[in-house]
């Protein structure tokens, strides 16, 4: 069998190290899945999401020139795509803090140069 990216096969667990799970193909072809691959949440351990001979569906994810197969769970599964939603931007307190001291030296300013006018100016001398 052609092993081809993009295709979902079942294999079968055959190895589990700490940065993956080999999969033996049909063939007798083995793959990787590389553990930033077996699920959407965050994995520290192999063992908690795969046991030995445990029947997996992958994903190819890639084949290189020496033949190594990436393979993938976590692609594999077809999830529904979300929904495109309209973002209401959001603002941090940074953002308003920044504003408020901006429009506070704006306010400033104005009240200085309005004083400074009743006054006569700058270097002005009676």
């Amino acid at each position: 069998m052609t092993i081809e990216v993009g295709s979902k096969i079942e294999g079968k667990v055959t190895g589990i190290t700490n940065f993956g799970a080999f999969v033996e193909l049909p063939g007798g072809t083995t793959g990787l899945i590389h553990i930033s691959e077996i699920a959407e949440d965050y994995v520290k351990d192999v063992n908690e999401h795969l046991k030995l001979n445990d029947k997996v569906l992958v994903k190819v994810i890639n084949v290189d020139d020496k033949g190594k197969i990436g393979l993938s769970i976590k692609q594999a599964v077809n999830r529904p795509k979300p929904q495109q939603q309209r973002r209401i931007p959001q603002i941090s307190m940074d953002d308003k803090i920044n504003q408020f001291f901006k429009d506070s030296e704006e306010k400033l300013a104005a009240i200085k140069r309005n004083q400074e006018s009743k006054r006569g100016g700058r270097g002005f001398k009676r």
